[in-house]
């Protein structure tokens, strides 16, 4: 009996280190039915993912200062940590919702704060949307289609130089490629709780950065609209069940923030009267699309649309339209994508995923209705479709970084289309030439974009150009010559694959070697023109504005000296000034900086407080609840950072924001929690009218000056904490109470 037992457990014990050698083994090599390249390949592309994302992250130090700074005060409040707020006495927020920061305060707080805790999360995200992608692609277009595309987006450069930094995107595309996985697994069986799991991530995506996550929608409801299996009925049903889910998931922290009284809670950074709701119509959502200052600030919905409306009836009769659009991502227009800003950072496969959808879409479209490619096709080239108009024709603020959100489309069109393609070329003699044509385009214009740097690498372009030719010989030997052509045809696409990736490659190597400066983060070579890394003025006075290329004869500046302002025409002076931000300042000469704000309030991004000042600060802080109040957040962000200690942006990012008023500064003041307040000339920053003129008068009068000898500074030193570098005058600090 005992032996028996003994037998009996001995043989448990076997087959469960089986089963488990089994799980390990499908881990690691794939299910039994995959081809073996299959895993191991997928293990290979999410490691060359994870290195270029986290290669030398710790030399990025706080990378985005603004968000590192809303992360460090998350983890000395939880109020701070909820709300978003850029300091841990909760004065005011950052401009976006704060899941993102959420993320990297939670890791913040369990191994401490710094470059790892901030940029870890972002290395994470990535290396997951990629893996998803993957998961998603196969299902409908196979599992070489999958790694393909997973590929694709490892290596399109925008999305390497994003994941290296503490901006929210990566986090909203990781979202985004859930919502279109959970998709799939609706289109696949019906059910409706994948449909409503695709709208809790999109809804996750809006407490992320806003209205952008609504982009990917129409993808994703047109596509199961008109593929899903159910009965068209019950199809609308099941939307409407995930649109109710959307609202909610959107929505909880909306309503929540907005619920509660303005007086217990911070300001909402970016809005014009404190209320998320205004952020979500303006500053982040309509007036990203027709600029800040027509639509996007105050009266958001009415402005906007009579914008909207007047911009139509333009197009109908066939008038041009000046506008700079947002500046940081080049003119904007139907050519935007291709353009010198955003070419090299997300258009290298644009061309051959046009040319997939189209002709994948041809190639299946007599299939049954609810066949998996088409939907799959379907759904990409929609998000793919909105993402390139929404992104190329927005005026508002906008940078290359937001174009991330198409890599995902991007990557599934090539690896779903080139399966397609490859097998119309093998059936087909005249589908053949279709390859052929999208491999010859690709290499095209990657040649183009490289010839745009011809000092970068030289020989990578002729290269390019010699594998693509070499690719199209081969691919019209291997259809020629049939059967004995297949060793043709597998030497074709393999230089296919390396003519096109080439580019990508070598710009995503470039983002993964140096370290992330500024607001504005790039991949590939240093153009030498605008702000930013390698930029003429990029190491000096406005670094926080990385990598804002900027039109040639403009003299640095949108709007002036023949440039294209917002507003003016091509080649004439603009009107517009300072991308988003409004205005020059009136009478201001060709070259000279321009203020920010089309509103003139604390004073633009940017700057910092002295040294001198900030351990001033420190000594005589008395127990107050905030350091020092200064006109905008990055100067506060910079000290927040520096000395651990709350400071208040009185402007918010731009400067500009309403949040400061002299009830409010007088109830601090009463209060003893705060004691000291930087000015600059103009008001709290450039021209400074409205309620800061108030506040400037207020403190002026009631408060006293210390003299820059009593901290070390001098009296005509500029601190451009107080208005940002651009504030045109020298800082002044002033003890309240």
């Amino acid at each position: 009996m005992s032996a028996t037992v003994t037998a009996g457990a001995s043989e448990g014990a076997s087959r469960a280190a089986a089963s488990r050698r089994g799980r390990v083994g499908r881990l690691l090599l794939g299910p039994q039915d995959d081809p073996v390249w299959v895993r191991p390949g997928l293990w290979a592309v999410l490691a060359l993912a994870a290195v270029l994302y986290a290669w030398g992250l710790s030399k990025s130090g706080d990378a985005n200062s603004y968000y590192a700074a809303a992360v460090k005060s998350g983890t000395q409040s939880w109020k701070a940590f909820f709300f978003g707020s850029l300091d841990a006495g909760s004065f005011i927020t950052v401009d976006k919702p704060p899941m993102a920061l959420w993320v990297m305060g939670l890791f913040a707080r369990v191994i401490g704060f710094g470059s790892w805790s901030l940029l870890l999360p972002q290395v994470v995200e990535g290396v997951a949307a990629v893996a998803l992608l993957h998961v998603t692609v196969r299902r409908a277009f196979g599992p070489a289609a999958g790694l393909l595309a997973a590929g694709v987006l490892t290596l399109t450069p925008i999305t390497v130089a994003i994941n290296r930094d503490d901006n929210p995107d990566t986090l909203l595309t990781l979202l985004l490629v859930a919502a279109a996985w959970a998709t799939m697994r609706a289109l696949e069986d019906g059910r409706l709780r994948w449909l409503v799991a695709a709208a809790f991530f999109v809804g996750c995506g809006f407490n992320t950065k806003m209205l952008q996550a609504f982009i990917a929608l129409p993808a994703l409801a047109v596509a199961y609209l008109l593929f899903g299996p159910p009965a068209l009925g019950r199809r609308v049903l099941h939307l409407l069940a995930a649109g109710a889910a959307l609202v909610v998931s959107a929505g909880m922290w909306m309503v929540v923030v907005d619920l509660i009284p303005a007086s217990k809670r911070p300001y909402i950074g970016g809005s014009t009267d404190g209320t998320v709701w205004d952020l979500v119509i303006g500053y982040n959502g309509l007036g990203r699309v027709f600029g800040q200052d027509r639509g996007g600030r105050g009266g958001a919905g009415a402005e906007a649309f009579r914008e909207f409306a007047q911009r139509a009836g333009d197009a109908a009769q066939n008038r041009p339209r000046g506008g700079f659009g947002g500046g940081f991502g080049g003119r904007s227009g139907i050519g935007r994508m291709f353009a010198a800003e955003l070419g090299g950072q997300i258009s290298w496969l644009l061309p051959f995923a046009a040319i997939a959808l189209v002709a994948g879409l041809v190639l299946v479209w007599r299939r049954p209705r609810t066949d998996l490619v088409r939907a799959a096709l379907v759904l990409w080239g929609v998000w793919l479709a909105v993402h390139f108009v929404v992104f190329s024709f927005s005026e508002g603020t906008f940078h290359p970084y937001y174009t991330t959100a198409m890599a995902p489309a991007v990557a599934a069109l090539v690896g779903g289309g080139t399966v397609l393609l490859v097998g119309a070329y093998r059936r087909s003699a005249a589908w053949s030439w279709v390859l052929v044509a999208a491999v010859a385009a690709t290499g095209a214009w990657a040649f183009v974009l490289l010839d745009r740097t011809p000092h970068w690498y030289p020989a990578l372009r002729w290269l390019v150009a010699a594998v693509t030719v070499l690719a199209v010989a081969n691919l019209a030997a291997g259809r020629l010559m049939r059967r004995a052509g297949v060793p043709f045809m597998l030497a074709g696409l393999a230089l296919a694959l390396v003519a096109g990736l080439a580019g990508p490659g070598a710009f995503a190597a470039s983002a993964a070697s140096k370290p992330v400066e500024g607001t504005n983060p790039l991949a590939g070579p240093d153009s030498g023109r605008g702000f930013g890394p390698g930029g003429k003025a990029g190491r000096g006075f406005l670094r926080g504005f990385g990598g804002m290329p900027m039109p040639p004869g403009s003299n640095g500046w949108p709007g002036q000296n023949g440039s294209s302002g917002q507003g003016g025409q091509p080649g004439q002076p603009g009107q517009g000034g300072f991308p988003g931000f409004g205005q020059p300042p009136g009478g201001a000469a060709s070259g000279e900086r321009p203020s920010l704000g089309g509103r003139r309030g604390f004073g633009g991004p940017g700057g910092e407080v002295s040294e001198q000042m900030v351990a001033y600060l420190r000594k005589h802080q008395d127990g107050a609840q905030w350091l020092v109040a200064v006109g905008n957040a990055q100067a506060a962000a910079s000290v927040i950072l520096r000395t651990g200690r709350p400071v208040i942006a009185m402007g918010g990012f731009t400067g500009t924001d309403n949040a400061m008023t002299v009830g409010k500064l007088q109830s601090y003041v009463r209060s003893g929690k705060l004691r000291y307040i930087v000015l600059s000339e103009g008001g709290m920053g450039p021209g400074g009218r409205g309620t800061s003129e108030a506040v400037a008068a207020w403190v002026r009068q009631h408060g006293t000056l210390v003299q820059p000898a009593e901290y070390g500074g001098t009296s005509t030193s500029s601190a451009p904490g107080a208005g940002g570098p651009m504030g045109g005058g020298s800082a002044q600090l002033y003890r309240l109470g």
